[in-house]
């Protein structure tokens, strides 16, 4: 072509990368990978192909590992956790700065590596993938570094097993590895069978780095290898992928005692205003759904649109769509690459093709003849129950429906299963914010998308999974407590067979809604003092008593629009309430407990309030430091509607402890009393009665925790679940919390002493808060 020909038709030429160095490297290895377990790459076994999926041509064979290599790998890695451990905060951080410079030095070797692996294109390796990974390195070198200083009474986790899924192959690596080795864990992770080839190259230049033997261990294949990680003797399993796969794992892993995080799938709502700037919304859509050809977990698949602009927006986006270029990864002018596997593409095609509503435009692109490949499509006039407005695609395709107002595209956003990520588009910064804190996702970009660091947590809400990865939320996932818990304490309930002082019917009733309640199945037993005495009846709650809860509870969200000022007033309440009545509640905790200690407890009870009182007002987000030209505002809110089982010991005490922070930052709770001392809960009543406490923010049930544990964990309007009962009681309520994947908070048959710092401070208001970021660029 003439120059003049090229300015008349302004279309683009090629511009191929060299696959060169990457196919050397893959030669070299002899075309064939082991695993690397204790620092060396095993001989290679019997296994299966990895293709490009651009080519279909076969890049390397790679091995199954088999139950035998999970083992080895996870006792490498039990054996490095200690000496890994001692090396100290300034040791662990030498080796991840290592490694992050050589992720620097390899990078081209790296994207190229991705993108014949993986399918996607290489400038988004080369100019998104690579650098992002580098620098989750380099932060979490940072937290090493400072772990001993700001991290002093914490402890790692012990040995983490990690699954990655194959949408980003080495910057999920990144995400997991670097802050596990930086809190000390040792880990053993399984990269996506369809991509492993950057993960170990990866385990190439922990060589290099000199990383200690069995730090980091990397075992190939499908979804058993997976299963046999997940059930090997590990501390942590930290999941990426999908919801279903995320369910079972709860389901699993439950009773275990291993931590859990699951960063799962996502139906992200994109919100256009009409005040918006259409062209810039438009391309940055294009980021949102083409990027990685949609096979993101947080991608922006659900297109809302003001009605005011719907027909100019959509005008605009397929005339930018049919302007897409799809075809060859390696070329850098490509921009819709290769979807990772055949499979994949009959998936998201069988998705399309059982759709009956809408309209579908297809982009007029031609399509690589060979290779797996799918159009960029928009299907517009879907209506919120469609199938393609609730389930993830994860693949090349937008729906879309319009809203006619702000309050409208707030239902329509949050009308989905799903709570991973949003955006809004709005030229109204007042409108905008406005509208992020309404959002149910974890991260909120406002005027971009996909936006992320590692000084910024990245993690979902609802059936998105629970934890965060990166900034310092991040790090709680990685470490615990460095104090030792004693085994927790059976305590029995007392009988007797004396009657009543008097004649006057004691049967205490359940607290629901603000008012005492009958049970639903009207049944109660006797409570005895330990003396023997007749203390009253309790009423005994059931399925249906916790489903009324759960209503009222619901009902009460207004509580968690309140000021922390507002709510500070009210526990200083009743606290002051308590303390007026502080010689009445001793006596009942001391006839029912025995002993003297009922006027410390409550005195320790009235400290208590007064503690998330002061709280209440005072636990800020914070503004990470990302490499933006605006802010990156790390938001504390309200979990939501948190059901604990209170422990048996310290029923006062023990009662408040869950309650107080719940309901200091916003939550409504329902809570199910000490078993054996449930009389100091009912007794309690009635000094929330008296202190302004709105109906529905705190819910009492009485009875025996394992009627309310399941039906309170598996409830789907339930978000988190506490449980410091007795040691079953774990497996129960993080089994049936896999309904809707909701937030745990278990003790595995472990004692708190709720009388010490164990049982108060920033851990209990960390569980009683999530971290919403969002995302505000500014500037011309």
């Amino acid at each position: 072509m003439t120059v003049s020909e090229i300015f008349a038709s302004m279309e683009y030429g090629t511009a191929p990368e060299s696959a060169a160095d990457a196919l050397a490297w893959i030669a070299e290895q002899g075309g064939q990978f082991g695993h690397f377990i204790d620092g060396a790459f095993t001989s290679p076994g019997e296994g299966f192909e990895t293709r490009n999926p651009a080519t279909g041509e076969t890049l390397a064979r790679l091995s199954q590992a088999t139950q035998d290599d999970v083992d080895r790998a996870v006792a490498a890695a039990r054996r490095a956790q200690p000496r890994w451990e001692k090396l100290g905060g300034h040791g662990r951080a030498r080796f991840l700065y290592s490694l992050a410079r050589l992720l620097q030095k390899h990078s081209r070797l790296f994207a190229v590596l991705e993108t014949l692996d993986n399918g996607k294109p290489i400038r988004e390796a080369r100019d998104i993938d690579i650098p992002l990974a580098q620098r989750h390195f380099y932060f979490h070198a940072g937290m090493a570094q400072l772990m001993p200083t700001e991290l002093a009474d914490r402890a790692p986790i012990g040995v983490c097993g990690q699954i990655i899924p194959w949408n980003f192959p080495l910057l999920m690596l990144a995400w997991k590895i670097a802050p596990a080795l930086a809190m000390g864990n040792t880990v053993v992770l399984k990269p996506a069978e369809y991509t492993s080839l950057t993960a170990l190259l990866f385990a190439e230049i922990c060589t290099q780095a000199g990383l200690p033997k069995g730090v980091v261990n990397i075992v190939i294949g499908d979804g058993a290898v997976g299963e046999r990680v997940v059930a090997a003797p590990v501390d942590k399993i930290a999941f990426t992928g999908s919801t279903e796969v995320g369910r079972r794992i709860r389901e699993q892993t439950a009773g275990s005692g291993k931590a859990l995080t699951l960063e799962l799938g996502g139906k992200s709502p994109y919100i256009v205003f009409d005040d918006a700037d259409i062209d810039s919304a438009v391309e940055g859509l294009v980021d949102a759904i083409w990027f990685n050809q949609g096979q993101v977990c947080c991608a922006g698949s659900r297109l809302l649109v003001h009605e005011p602009v719907a027909d100019v927006f959509y005008r605009k986006l397929r005339a930018r769509m049919d302007k897409l270029r799809v075809g060859d990864p390696m070329d850098k002018n490509t921009d819709v690459g290769a979807i990772v596997d055949p499979v994949q593409v009959s998936h998201i095609s069988g998705l399309v093709s059982a759709n009956r509503s809408g309209d579908t435009h297809v982009a007029p692109v031609t399509i690589p003849q060979t290779g797996s490949f799918y159009p960029p499509t928009l299907i517009t006039g879907l209506n919120p129950a469609d199938t393609l407005m609730q389930e993830e695609i994860f693949g090349p395709v937008l729906v879309s429906t319009t809203f006619r107002t702000p309050a409208e595209a707030v239902q329509l956003a949050n009308n989905t299963r799903y709570g991973l990520a949003a955006t809004v588009w709005s030229e109204n910064i007042n409108l905008a914010l406005d509208i992020a804190p309404k959002l149910a996702a974890g991260i909120v970009w406002i005027n971009g998308t996909n936006m992320m660091d590692a000084a910024a947590g990245f993690g979902g809400v609802r059936e998105s999974g629970f934890g965060r990865e990166g900034g310092w939320e991040g790090l709680a996932a990685y470490t615990k407590p460095k104090s030792k818990p004693k085994p927790l304490r059976k305590i029995a309930r007392v009988t007797g067979k004396a009657s009543p002082a008097d004649a006057i019917d004691r049967t205490s009733k359940l607290y629901i809604g603000g008012k005492q309640a009958r049970p639903d199945g009207g049944y109660s037993r006797p409570v005895f003092n330990k003396s023997g005495g007749l203390a009253g009846h309790v009423s005994l709650a059931n399925r249906k008593d916790v489903r009324n809860a759960v209503e009222a509870a619901r009902s009460a969200g207004a509580w968690s629009k309140t000021t922390g000022h507002l709510r500070a007033q009210i526990l200083y309440y009743i606290a002051e309430n308590l303390s007026a009545r502080a010689g009445e509640f001793a006596a009942r905790l001391n006839a029912l407990q025995g002993g003297t200690r009922g006027a410390a407890e409550v005195e320790a009870t009235v400290q208590r309030l007064f503690t998330y009182a002061a709280w209440a007002d005072k636990f800020d987000g914070q503004i990470h430091g990302v490499p933006l030209r605006g802010v990156a505002l790390g938001m504390k809110e309200p979990v939501g509607v948190i059901g604990a089982i209170c422990p048996d010991e310290a029923p006062l005490l023990g009662l408040v402890s869950c309650m107080a922070p719940a309901i200091a930052m916003g939550n409504r709770v329902i809570l199910a009393a000490s078993e054996p001392f449930p009389l100091a809960a009912t007794d309690f009543v009635q000094v929330l009665e008296t202190s302004d406490v709105p109906a529905g923010v705190v819910n009492i049930l009485t009875g025996d925790h394992a009627d309310s544990a399941a039906p309170l964990a598996g409830h789907m309007d339930v978000d988190a679940v506490w449980c410091f009962g007795a040691a079953g009681l774990s497996e129960t309520v993080e089994k049936a919390a896999a309904s809707n994947l909701k937030r745990t908070w278990v003790n595995h048959g472990r004692a708190r002493d709720w009388n010490g710092p164990d049982g108060e401070g920033r851990a209990f208001l960390e569980a009683a808060t999530e971290v919403k970021n969002v995302w505000i660029p500014y500037g011309e």
